[in-house]
């Protein structure tokens, strides 16, 4: 496993790595942040404010934004030297990319988590050029949930769209679910309570179950009955699929965007 892992920029999902890394028991001190307005970190943890600062550490996480990459990574040279492996969270840029931006390093790697790796529970998709071996990447981002390695790199725009952007979608529904039943009658914090809890179950449940999703759906809805008559209203036309292609379209073409550098 890495020795010692050096998160440049911490924002919402570096800090939500950091969080499940330090849940699951790996040492603090293992990890450094580099980021000049960021306000603290948790105990243990380093915190740098200029690169120069930085040191010692074998591998780097980028955790900037991805339009940002062009004038960062000439000031971060010192830190992707000989021997260190780059980890990039930049959506959108890609390995080539890295490449130039960190010729020196000795290991590229995109990553693709999401929010859920503060509690363990996130898929991880990676995919690499230049690991001598994987084990060691492997076991540390299997510290956050389920390691997915990727052979074909022009697909990770596509499983960001699905497994990266995913939680916003899934908030977004349970968000929807939750205020139609308060537009039908029921009252706003007991419809989100319940919303929230069908949720979590039904997702539970069909992370377990032998059955896919789909045939799930079919199995607790009876004919004639009330779930039926539901699902029918979700089915009708394919219109639900049919958005969440359009979704994911639009997701996925942001990210080939952000790697030609257009706003």
């Amino acid at each position: 496993m890495t020795t010692k892992l050096l998160l440049i920029g911490c924002g919402n999902m570096g800090g939500a790595m950091l969080a499940g890394w330090l849940a699951s028991g790996i040492d603090p001190a293992r990890f450094a942040v580099l980021d000049p307005a960021l306000e603290s970190v948790p105990d243990g943890v380093a915190l740098f404010r200029e690169p120069g600062e930085a040191s010692g550490h074998d591998a780097v996480l980028l955790g900037f934004k991805p339009q940002q990459l062009g004038a960062l990574g000439p000031e971060l040279q010192s830190l992707t030297g000989q021997g260190v492996t780059v980890y990039s969270l930049l959506a959108g840029i890609t390995l080539d990319q890295l490449g130039s931006a960190f010729p020196k390093a000795a290991a590229h790697v995109r990553v693709m988590p999401n929010l859920a790796a503060r509690i363990g529970k996130s898929p991880v998709i990676l995919c690499e050029r230049g690991l001598a071996d994987r084990g060691p990447t492997s076991s540390l981002f299997d510290r956050l949930g389920s390691v997915v390695w990727l052979a074909d790199e022009t697909r990770f725009d596509l499983v960001t769209a699905l497994a990266g952007s995913g939680p916003g979608f899934v908030y977004r529904f349970i968000d929807a679910l939750a205020a139609a039943a308060s537009e039908l009658g029921l009252d706003p914090a007991t419809a989100q309570d319940l919303a929230l809890a069908t949720v979590e179950g039904a997702s539970a449940l069909a992370a377990r179950a032998e059955l896919s999703p789909g045939e799930l759906a079919d199995r607790v809805a009876s004919p004639g009955g009330m779930t039926r008559e539901g699902l029918d209203v979700l089915d009708r036309d394919n219109a639900l699929r049919a958005l969440l292609v359009d979704t994911l379209r639009a997701t996925r073409d942001r990210g080939a965007k952000l790697s030609r550098g257009s706003d």
